[in-house]
Protein backbone atom coordinates (compact mmCIF):
# COMPACT_ATOMS: atom_id res chain seq x y z
CA UNK A 1 0.00 0.00 0.00
CA UNK A 2 1.41 3.40 -0.99
CA UNK A 3 2.30 5.67 1.91
CA UNK A 4 0.70 9.12 2.18
CA UNK A 5 2.95 11.95 1.01
CA UNK A 6 3.59 15.10 3.05
CA UNK A 7 5.20 18.15 1.40
CA UNK A 8 6.83 20.91 3.44
CA UNK A 9 6.57 24.17 1.50
CA UNK A 10 7.08 27.86 2.21
CA UNK A 11 9.22 30.83 1.32
CA UNK A 12 13.00 30.62 1.84
CA UNK A 13 14.61 30.63 5.26
CA UNK A 14 11.61 29.74 7.42
CA UNK A 15 13.19 26.48 8.68
CA UNK A 16 11.74 23.85 6.35
CA UNK A 17 14.90 21.74 6.23
CA UNK A 18 15.34 21.86 10.00
CA UNK A 19 11.79 20.57 10.54
CA UNK A 20 12.27 17.96 7.81
CA UNK A 21 15.40 16.68 9.56
CA UNK A 22 13.61 16.61 12.91
CA UNK A 23 10.78 14.50 11.49
CA UNK A 24 12.95 11.98 9.64
CA UNK A 25 15.41 11.80 12.53
CA UNK A 26 18.60 12.54 10.62
CA UNK A 27 20.34 15.38 8.84
CA UNK A 28 19.21 14.65 5.29
CA UNK A 29 18.73 18.24 4.14
CA UNK A 30 21.45 20.88 4.16
CA UNK A 31 20.65 23.47 6.82
CA UNK A 32 22.18 26.92 6.34
CA UNK A 33 20.94 30.38 7.24
CA UNK A 34 20.95 31.62 3.65
CA UNK A 35 17.68 31.99 1.70
CA UNK A 36 17.37 29.42 -1.08
CA UNK A 37 20.09 27.02 0.09
CA UNK A 38 17.80 24.01 -0.36
CA UNK A 39 17.63 23.93 -4.13
CA UNK A 40 16.34 20.41 -4.68
CA UNK A 41 13.49 18.39 -3.28
CA UNK A 42 14.68 15.85 -0.72
CA UNK A 43 12.69 12.68 -0.06
CA UNK A 44 12.60 10.55 3.04
CA UNK A 45 10.17 8.67 5.22
CA UNK A 46 8.69 9.44 8.62
CA UNK A 47 6.45 7.81 11.18
CA UNK A 48 4.04 9.17 13.78
CA UNK A 49 1.63 7.18 15.96
CA UNK A 50 2.21 4.05 13.83
CA UNK A 51 1.42 5.99 10.63
CA UNK A 52 4.15 5.73 8.00
CA UNK A 53 4.47 8.43 5.38
CA UNK A 54 6.85 9.86 2.78
CA UNK A 55 7.96 13.43 3.27
CA UNK A 56 9.35 15.99 0.82
CA UNK A 57 11.52 18.99 1.70
CA UNK A 58 11.20 21.65 -0.99
CA UNK A 59 13.11 24.76 -1.77
CA UNK A 60 11.38 27.99 -0.78
CA UNK A 61 8.78 29.70 -2.92
CA UNK A 62 9.47 33.35 -3.61
CA UNK A 63 8.37 36.00 -6.07
CA UNK A 64 11.76 37.69 -6.34
CA UNK A 65 14.12 37.67 -9.31
CA UNK A 66 17.11 35.81 -7.84
CA UNK A 67 18.51 33.29 -10.35
CA UNK A 68 17.20 30.04 -8.90
CA UNK A 69 13.97 31.20 -7.24
CA UNK A 70 11.81 30.38 -10.26
CA UNK A 71 13.21 26.85 -10.26
CA UNK A 72 12.59 26.49 -6.53
CA UNK A 73 9.00 27.63 -7.04
CA UNK A 74 8.54 25.00 -9.74
CA UNK A 75 9.98 22.29 -7.51
CA UNK A 76 7.56 23.22 -4.76
CA UNK A 77 4.59 23.29 -7.13
CA UNK A 78 5.42 19.78 -8.32
CA UNK A 79 5.76 18.58 -4.72
CA UNK A 80 2.38 20.15 -3.94
CA UNK A 81 0.89 18.40 -6.97
CA UNK A 82 2.07 15.03 -5.64
CA UNK A 83 1.34 15.52 -1.92
CA UNK A 84 -1.64 14.29 0.08
CA UNK A 85 -1.06 16.84 2.87
CA UNK A 86 0.91 20.11 2.78
CA UNK A 87 2.77 21.67 5.73
CA UNK A 88 2.94 25.42 5.07
CA UNK A 89 5.99 26.70 6.99
CA UNK A 90 6.09 30.33 8.15
CA UNK A 91 8.33 32.42 10.42
CA UNK A 92 6.56 33.64 13.56
CA UNK A 93 9.15 36.32 14.26
CA UNK A 94 8.60 37.99 10.89
CA UNK A 95 4.81 37.72 10.77
CA UNK A 96 2.82 37.23 7.57
CA UNK A 97 4.84 38.56 4.63
CA UNK A 98 3.88 39.28 1.04
CA UNK A 99 5.81 36.14 0.03
CA UNK A 100 3.72 34.08 2.49
CA UNK A 101 0.58 35.41 0.83
CA UNK A 102 1.92 34.39 -2.58
CA UNK A 103 2.62 30.89 -1.27
CA UNK A 104 -0.92 30.78 0.12
CA UNK A 105 -2.33 31.58 -3.34
CA UNK A 106 -0.48 28.58 -4.79
CA UNK A 107 -1.77 26.38 -1.98
CA UNK A 108 -5.37 27.50 -2.49
CA UNK A 109 -5.15 26.29 -6.07
CA UNK A 110 -3.87 22.89 -4.97
CA UNK A 111 -7.18 22.04 -3.21
CA UNK A 112 -5.08 19.92 -0.82
CA UNK A 113 -5.29 19.85 3.02
CA UNK A 114 -2.92 22.48 4.42
CA UNK A 115 -1.52 22.71 7.97
CA UNK A 116 0.16 26.04 8.79
CA UNK A 117 3.27 25.67 10.97
CA UNK A 118 4.53 28.86 12.62
CA UNK A 119 8.23 28.27 13.23
CA UNK A 120 10.67 29.99 15.59
CA UNK A 121 8.16 30.19 18.45
CA UNK A 122 10.88 29.13 20.87
CA UNK A 123 9.09 29.62 24.20
CA UNK A 124 5.51 29.97 25.54
CA UNK A 125 5.86 33.77 25.86
CA UNK A 126 6.00 34.00 22.06
CA UNK A 127 2.73 32.15 21.34
CA UNK A 128 0.92 35.42 20.61
CA UNK A 129 2.94 35.53 17.37
CA UNK A 130 0.64 32.83 15.99
CA UNK A 131 -2.52 34.91 15.75
CA UNK A 132 -1.54 36.85 12.62
CA UNK A 133 -1.37 33.59 10.68
CA UNK A 134 -5.09 32.86 11.01
CA UNK A 135 -5.41 35.48 8.24
CA UNK A 136 -3.91 33.00 5.75
CA UNK A 137 -7.22 31.14 5.85
CA UNK A 138 -6.06 27.59 6.57
CA UNK A 139 -7.49 27.14 10.04
CA UNK A 140 -5.60 26.98 13.32
CA UNK A 141 -1.82 27.53 12.95
CA UNK A 142 0.53 25.29 14.96
CA UNK A 143 3.38 27.00 16.87
CA UNK A 144 6.66 25.07 16.59
CA UNK A 145 10.36 25.54 17.16
CA UNK A 146 12.65 23.72 14.76
CA UNK A 147 15.79 24.66 16.68
CA UNK A 148 14.39 23.33 19.99
CA UNK A 149 12.16 20.55 18.62
CA UNK A 150 9.02 22.01 20.24
CA UNK A 151 5.49 21.49 18.93
CA UNK A 152 6.33 18.79 16.37
CA UNK A 153 3.95 16.32 18.01
CA UNK A 154 1.08 18.78 17.73
CA UNK A 155 2.01 19.44 14.11
CA UNK A 156 2.13 15.76 13.16
CA UNK A 157 -1.13 15.11 15.02
CA UNK A 158 -2.83 17.54 12.64
CA UNK A 159 -1.02 16.20 9.59
CA UNK A 160 -2.03 12.55 10.04
CA UNK A 161 -5.68 13.55 10.54
CA UNK A 162 -5.70 14.56 6.88
CA UNK A 163 -4.21 11.32 5.54
CA UNK A 164 -6.48 9.74 2.91
CA UNK A 165 -7.72 6.18 2.99
CA UNK A 166 -5.34 4.56 0.51
CA UNK A 167 -7.44 1.53 -0.37
CA UNK A 168 -5.42 -0.25 -3.01
CA UNK A 169 -6.78 -3.30 -4.75
CA UNK A 170 -5.66 -6.42 -2.90
CA UNK A 171 -4.09 -9.01 -5.15
CA UNK A 172 -3.64 -12.68 -4.37
CA UNK A 173 -0.21 -13.61 -3.02
CA UNK A 174 0.37 -15.86 -6.02
CA UNK A 175 0.20 -12.88 -8.38
CA UNK A 176 3.55 -11.22 -9.05
CA UNK A 177 3.31 -7.42 -9.02
CA UNK A 178 6.09 -5.70 -10.88
CA UNK A 179 6.67 -2.05 -11.70
CA UNK A 180 8.84 -0.27 -14.20
CA UNK A 181 10.85 2.67 -12.96
CA UNK A 182 13.33 4.93 -14.65
CA UNK A 183 13.74 8.46 -15.84
CA UNK A 184 11.38 9.76 -18.52
CA UNK A 185 11.63 8.42 -22.07
CA UNK A 186 13.61 5.25 -21.35
CA UNK A 187 10.75 3.23 -22.86
CA UNK A 188 8.73 2.05 -19.87
CA UNK A 189 5.35 2.32 -21.61
CA UNK A 190 6.72 0.77 -24.80
CA UNK A 191 7.98 -2.16 -22.75
CA UNK A 192 4.55 -2.65 -21.17
CA UNK A 193 2.95 -2.67 -24.60
CA UNK A 194 5.53 -5.14 -25.90
CA UNK A 195 4.75 -7.53 -23.04
CA UNK A 196 1.00 -7.17 -23.50
CA UNK A 197 1.14 -7.39 -27.26
CA UNK A 198 -1.22 -4.45 -27.64
CA UNK A 199 -1.22 -0.68 -27.42
CA UNK A 200 -2.57 -0.53 -23.84
CA UNK A 201 -0.44 2.39 -22.64
CA UNK A 202 0.05 5.68 -24.51
CA UNK A 203 3.52 5.80 -26.03
CA UNK A 204 5.15 9.06 -27.06
CA UNK A 205 8.63 10.46 -27.62
CA UNK A 206 7.77 13.32 -25.27
CA UNK A 207 9.16 12.62 -21.80
CA UNK A 208 6.44 12.55 -19.18
CA UNK A 209 3.59 11.25 -21.36
CA UNK A 210 2.30 8.78 -18.78
CA UNK A 211 0.42 10.75 -16.15
CA UNK A 212 -0.45 8.19 -13.47
CA UNK A 213 0.50 4.69 -12.43
CA UNK A 214 -1.59 2.16 -14.33
CA UNK A 215 -2.25 -1.39 -13.09
CA UNK A 216 -2.60 -3.95 -15.86
CA UNK A 217 -3.40 -7.61 -15.23
CA UNK A 218 -1.45 -10.00 -17.43
CA UNK A 219 -1.32 -13.80 -17.76
CA UNK A 220 1.51 -15.71 -19.44
CA UNK A 221 1.90 -19.50 -19.52
CA UNK A 222 -0.78 -19.80 -16.85
CA UNK A 223 1.00 -17.44 -14.44
CA UNK A 224 -0.67 -14.18 -13.36
CA UNK A 225 1.07 -10.83 -13.11
CA UNK A 226 0.11 -7.23 -12.41
CA UNK A 227 2.14 -4.63 -14.27
CA UNK A 228 2.42 -1.22 -12.59
CA UNK A 229 3.59 1.30 -15.18
CA UNK A 230 4.95 4.31 -13.31
CA UNK A 231 4.24 7.75 -14.58
CA UNK A 232 6.02 10.84 -15.66
CA UNK A 233 4.60 14.10 -14.43
CA UNK A 234 0.91 15.01 -14.34
CA UNK A 235 1.35 18.46 -15.86
CA UNK A 236 2.71 19.50 -19.20
CA UNK A 237 5.36 22.14 -19.35
CA UNK A 238 9.04 22.48 -19.99
CA UNK A 239 10.20 21.92 -16.42
CA UNK A 240 8.14 18.76 -16.03
CA UNK A 241 9.19 17.21 -19.31
CA UNK A 242 12.85 18.17 -19.49
CA UNK A 243 13.98 17.73 -15.89
CA UNK A 244 14.46 14.06 -15.15
CA UNK A 245 14.65 14.24 -11.37
CA UNK A 246 10.91 14.92 -11.08
CA UNK A 247 10.11 11.29 -11.91
CA UNK A 248 11.34 10.08 -8.52
CA UNK A 249 8.11 10.64 -6.58
CA UNK A 250 6.02 8.63 -9.01
CA UNK A 251 8.55 5.82 -8.81
CA UNK A 252 8.33 5.78 -5.00
CA UNK A 253 4.59 5.17 -5.06
CA UNK A 254 4.90 2.24 -7.47
CA UNK A 255 7.89 0.68 -5.69
CA UNK A 256 5.93 0.37 -2.45
CA UNK A 257 3.23 -1.68 -4.19
CA UNK A 258 5.58 -3.98 -6.09
CA UNK A 259 7.19 -7.36 -5.48
CA UNK A 260 9.70 -6.89 -8.29
CA UNK A 261 10.99 -3.59 -9.67
CA UNK A 262 12.35 -3.29 -13.20
CA UNK A 263 14.97 -0.55 -13.36
CA UNK A 264 14.77 0.50 -17.02
CA UNK A 265 17.82 2.11 -18.63
CA UNK A 266 18.07 3.69 -22.06
CA UNK A 267 20.78 1.68 -23.80
CA UNK A 268 21.35 4.45 -26.35
CA UNK A 269 22.06 7.12 -23.74
CA UNK A 270 23.87 4.95 -21.23
CA UNK A 271 23.77 5.42 -17.46
CA UNK A 272 23.38 8.81 -15.78
CA UNK A 273 23.30 9.80 -12.13
CA UNK A 274 19.50 9.92 -12.04
CA UNK A 275 19.31 6.22 -12.97
CA UNK A 276 21.31 5.38 -9.87
CA UNK A 277 19.19 7.59 -7.65
CA UNK A 278 15.93 6.01 -8.82
CA UNK A 279 17.34 2.48 -8.52
CA UNK A 280 18.51 3.27 -4.99
CA UNK A 281 14.92 3.73 -3.84
CA UNK A 282 14.03 0.20 -4.98
CA UNK A 283 17.03 -1.23 -3.14
CA UNK A 284 16.32 0.72 0.06
CA UNK A 285 12.69 -0.41 -0.04
CA UNK A 286 13.87 -4.03 -0.06
CA UNK A 287 12.23 -4.94 -3.35
CA UNK A 288 13.49 -7.54 -5.80
CA UNK A 289 15.20 -5.87 -8.76
CA UNK A 290 15.84 -6.68 -12.41
CA UNK A 291 17.90 -4.21 -14.47
CA UNK A 292 16.49 -3.81 -17.99
CA UNK A 293 18.60 -2.24 -20.74
CA UNK A 294 16.08 -1.09 -23.34
CA UNK A 295 16.68 0.12 -26.92
CA UNK A 296 19.39 -2.51 -27.31
CA UNK A 297 18.53 -2.70 -31.02
CA UNK A 298 19.75 0.86 -31.55
CA UNK A 299 23.31 0.14 -30.40
CA UNK A 300 26.09 -0.87 -32.74
CA UNK A 301 27.40 -4.11 -31.28
CA UNK A 302 30.26 -6.53 -31.54
CA UNK A 303 31.13 -9.60 -29.46
CA UNK A 304 32.39 -7.40 -26.58
CA UNK A 305 29.53 -4.89 -26.36
CA UNK A 306 27.32 -6.74 -23.87
CA UNK A 307 30.21 -7.55 -21.52
CA UNK A 308 31.44 -3.96 -21.64
CA UNK A 309 27.96 -2.62 -20.90
CA UNK A 310 27.58 -5.04 -18.01
CA UNK A 311 30.87 -3.82 -16.54
CA UNK A 312 29.55 -0.25 -16.66
CA UNK A 313 26.30 -1.30 -14.95
CA UNK A 314 28.10 -3.24 -12.21
CA UNK A 315 30.46 -0.33 -11.65
CA UNK A 316 27.66 2.25 -11.43
CA UNK A 317 25.15 0.07 -9.57
CA UNK A 318 27.42 -1.61 -7.05
CA UNK A 319 24.57 -1.74 -4.53
CA UNK A 320 22.57 -3.84 -7.04
CA UNK A 321 25.22 -6.49 -7.59
CA UNK A 322 22.54 -9.14 -6.96
CA UNK A 323 20.24 -7.89 -9.74
CA UNK A 324 20.14 -9.81 -13.06
CA UNK A 325 20.50 -7.78 -16.25
CA UNK A 326 18.26 -8.17 -19.30
CA UNK A 327 19.07 -6.60 -22.69
CA UNK A 328 16.10 -6.12 -25.00
CA UNK A 329 14.25 -3.88 -27.41
CA UNK A 330 10.66 -2.95 -26.61
CA UNK A 331 10.33 -1.52 -30.12
CA UNK A 332 11.33 -4.67 -32.06
CA UNK A 333 10.50 -7.11 -29.22
CA UNK A 334 13.93 -8.66 -29.65
CA UNK A 335 14.97 -10.63 -26.52
CA UNK A 336 11.67 -9.67 -24.85
CA UNK A 337 11.19 -13.37 -24.01
CA UNK A 338 14.17 -13.21 -21.60
CA UNK A 339 12.46 -10.78 -19.22
CA UNK A 340 9.66 -12.77 -17.53
CA UNK A 341 11.92 -15.68 -16.46
CA UNK A 342 14.13 -13.18 -14.62
CA UNK A 343 11.08 -11.58 -13.00
CA UNK A 344 9.91 -15.03 -11.87
CA UNK A 345 13.36 -15.86 -10.49
CA UNK A 346 13.67 -12.57 -8.60
CA UNK A 347 10.17 -12.96 -7.13
CA UNK A 348 10.82 -16.54 -6.06
CA UNK A 349 14.09 -15.61 -4.35
CA UNK A 350 12.46 -12.57 -2.72
CA UNK A 351 10.10 -15.00 -0.94
CA UNK A 352 12.64 -17.76 -0.26
CA UNK A 353 12.92 -19.27 3.22
CA UNK A 354 16.00 -21.09 4.46
CA UNK A 355 15.97 -23.82 7.10
CA UNK A 356 17.66 -22.68 10.30
CA UNK A 357 19.89 -25.76 10.55
CA UNK A 358 21.15 -25.38 6.98
CA UNK A 359 21.67 -21.63 7.45
CA UNK A 360 23.78 -22.23 10.56
CA UNK A 361 25.89 -24.81 8.75
CA UNK A 362 26.68 -22.15 6.15
CA UNK A 363 27.49 -19.55 8.84
CA UNK A 364 29.79 -21.92 10.74
CA UNK A 365 31.60 -22.89 7.54
CA UNK A 366 32.05 -19.18 6.78
CA UNK A 367 33.55 -18.57 10.21
CA UNK A 368 35.94 -21.48 9.74
CA UNK A 369 37.02 -19.99 6.40
CA UNK A 370 37.37 -16.43 7.74
CA UNK A 371 37.42 -16.07 11.56
CA UNK A 372 35.35 -13.31 13.12
CA UNK A 373 37.01 -9.93 13.75
CA UNK A 374 38.06 -8.59 17.13
CA UNK A 375 38.31 -5.09 18.55
CA UNK A 376 40.29 -4.01 21.62
CA UNK A 377 40.85 -7.61 22.58
CA UNK A 378 37.19 -8.64 22.28
CA UNK A 379 36.36 -11.08 19.48
CA UNK A 380 32.97 -11.25 17.81
CA UNK A 381 31.19 -14.47 18.73
CA UNK A 382 28.37 -15.71 16.51
CA UNK A 383 26.08 -18.12 18.35
CA UNK A 384 23.44 -18.87 15.74
CA UNK A 385 21.35 -17.33 12.97
CA UNK A 386 17.75 -17.59 11.86
CA UNK A 387 15.60 -16.15 9.09
CA UNK A 388 12.88 -13.91 10.47
CA UNK A 389 11.22 -12.48 7.35
CA UNK A 390 10.83 -12.62 3.59
CA UNK A 391 10.33 -9.88 0.99
CA UNK A 392 13.23 -9.25 1.46
CA UNK A 393 14.83 -12.28 3.14
CA UNK A 394 15.95 -11.03 6.55
CA UNK A 395 18.32 -12.85 8.90
CA UNK A 396 19.01 -12.22 12.57
CA UNK A 397 22.45 -13.27 13.79
CA UNK A 398 22.77 -13.62 17.55
CA UNK A 399 26.18 -12.46 18.80
CA UNK A 400 27.98 -11.38 21.95
CA UNK A 401 28.50 -7.72 20.91
CA UNK A 402 26.46 -6.43 17.90
CA UNK A 403 28.81 -3.48 17.31
CA UNK A 404 31.64 -5.94 16.56
CA UNK A 405 29.86 -7.11 13.41
CA UNK A 406 31.54 -4.62 11.10
CA UNK A 407 30.20 -3.88 7.63
CA UNK A 408 33.01 -5.77 5.90
CA UNK A 409 32.36 -8.98 7.83
CA UNK A 410 28.60 -8.61 7.41
CA UNK A 411 29.22 -8.32 3.67
CA UNK A 412 31.36 -11.47 3.81
CA UNK A 413 28.53 -13.38 5.51
CA UNK A 414 26.03 -12.08 2.97
CA UNK A 415 28.22 -13.32 0.13
CA UNK A 416 28.52 -16.76 1.73
CA UNK A 417 24.71 -16.92 2.14
CA UNK A 418 24.29 -15.95 -1.51
CA UNK A 419 26.85 -18.56 -2.58
CA UNK A 420 24.88 -21.21 -0.72
CA UNK A 421 21.29 -20.27 -1.56
CA UNK A 422 21.41 -17.99 -4.59
CA UNK A 423 19.03 -15.11 -3.81
CA UNK A 424 19.61 -13.67 -7.28
CA UNK A 425 17.46 -10.61 -7.84
CA UNK A 426 16.70 -9.81 -4.19
CA UNK A 427 18.46 -7.81 -1.48
CA UNK A 428 18.95 -9.59 1.81
CA UNK A 429 19.09 -8.00 5.25
CA UNK A 430 21.33 -9.08 8.12
CA UNK A 431 20.59 -7.86 11.66
CA UNK A 432 23.03 -8.41 14.55
CA UNK A 433 21.36 -8.92 17.91
CA UNK A 434 22.86 -9.58 21.33
CA UNK A 435 21.97 -12.96 22.77
CA UNK A 436 20.27 -12.50 26.11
Amino acid sequence: MAKPIVAIVGRPNVGKSTIFNRIVGERVSIVEDIPGVTRDRIYSSGEWLNQDFNIIDTGGIDIGDEPFLAQIRQQAEIAIDEADVIVFMTNGREGVTGADEEVAKILYRSKKPVVVAVNKVDNPDMRDLVYDFYALGFGEPVPISGSHGLGLGDLLDQVIQHFPDHKQEDYDDTIIKFSLIGRPNVGKSSLVNALLGEERVIVSDIAGTTRDAIDTSYTFNGKEYVIIDTAGMRKKGKVYESTEKYSVLRALKAIERSDVVLVVINGEEGIIEQDKKIAGYAHEAGRAVVIVVNKWDAIEKDEKTMNEFEEKIRDNFQFLDYAPIVYLSAKTKKRIHTLLPKIDLASENHSMRVETSVLNDVIMDAIAMNPTPSDKGVRLKIYYATQVAIKPPTFVIFVNEPELLHFSYERFLENRIRDAFGFEGTPIRIIARARK
